[in-house]
């Protein structure tokens, strides 16, 4: 499975069987600010800890299991990423989602993937399987309600896209996107659960206008489909 899909991996694992984690156990375990670092960020991305959330070290260790020393190691490398603020002897505040964000993030997701999606025609064999992959993957995970999976599965998608244009600096931009990208996706889920069902279509649609040699098709499926998030997640559907 691709990187990009990692992070759904991870949060599948956590349902999986005693057995399997009795097995995965006796592996090496990452070092205790990784281990912090993951708890929040992903508390953070699929919005267990919303924003507004205070967090303090005494609660994050003990969530963990670890000593306070790792978890300000973690909260600064969270700030560093903009999704946390720090305040001395009081905790860390989630940081929400801002509206200048929103309006940023779409505006670059615009920029690179109707480029990408106009560049991705004609598309090789080995892209459309992997976007039908993907889909399906996506189907599957809606009907068992794992949202942050969803969200996972729509960024993927979408990069993968991106990732075939065969333009390197562009995908290293789109890959800064992602943590935005996975929150904004959640949240607008959450508020609108037929949003689902209408991106699975839209990414439908999509296919098939790169399946058919259809540039333009393609990039305005693109347009039509990132510009919705922007209006989803101000509230502004009507």
């Amino acid at each position: 499975m691709r990187a990009c899909c990692i992070y759904a991996v991870r949060m599948s694992a956590a349902s999986s069987s005693a057995p399997a984690r009795s097995a995965s156990s006796s592996l090496k375990r990452p070092p205790a600010a990784e281990r912090v670092y993951t708890h929040i960020k992903e508390a953070v991305l699929d919005r267990r800890y919303e924003g507004g959330t205070l967090l303090t070290e005494g609660d994050l260790a003990d969530a963990v299991g670890v000593s306070r020393t790792p978890v300000r190691e973690a909260l600064l490398r969270l700030e560093v990423e903009g999704l946390i603020k720090l305040y001395p002897k009081k905790g860390a505040l989630v940081l929400a989602v801002s509206a200048q964000e929103i309006k940023d993030v779409v505006e670059t997701r615009l920029l690179v993937e109707e480029f990408a999606a106009r560049k991705a025609v004609p598309a090789s064999p080995r892209l459309i399987e992997r976007l039908e992959q993907l889909l399906e993957e996506q189907r599957r995970l809606a009907e068992a309600g794992d949202l942050a999976a969803v969200a996972v599965t729509d960024r993927c998608f979408h990069a993968e896209i991106v990732k075939h244009a065969g333009n390197e600096i562009l995908s290293r931009l789109y890959d800064q996107l992602r943590d935005r990208q996975l929150r904004m996706g959640v949240a607008v889920m959450e508020a609108h659960p037929g949003r689902i069902e209408a991106n699975i279509t839209e990414h439908g649609e999509l296919l098939e206008a790169i399946r058919a040699g259809d540039a333009d098709g393609a990039a305005l499926v693109v347009r039509r489909h990132v510009g919705r998030v922007r209006e989803l997640v101000r509230g502004e559907e009507r």
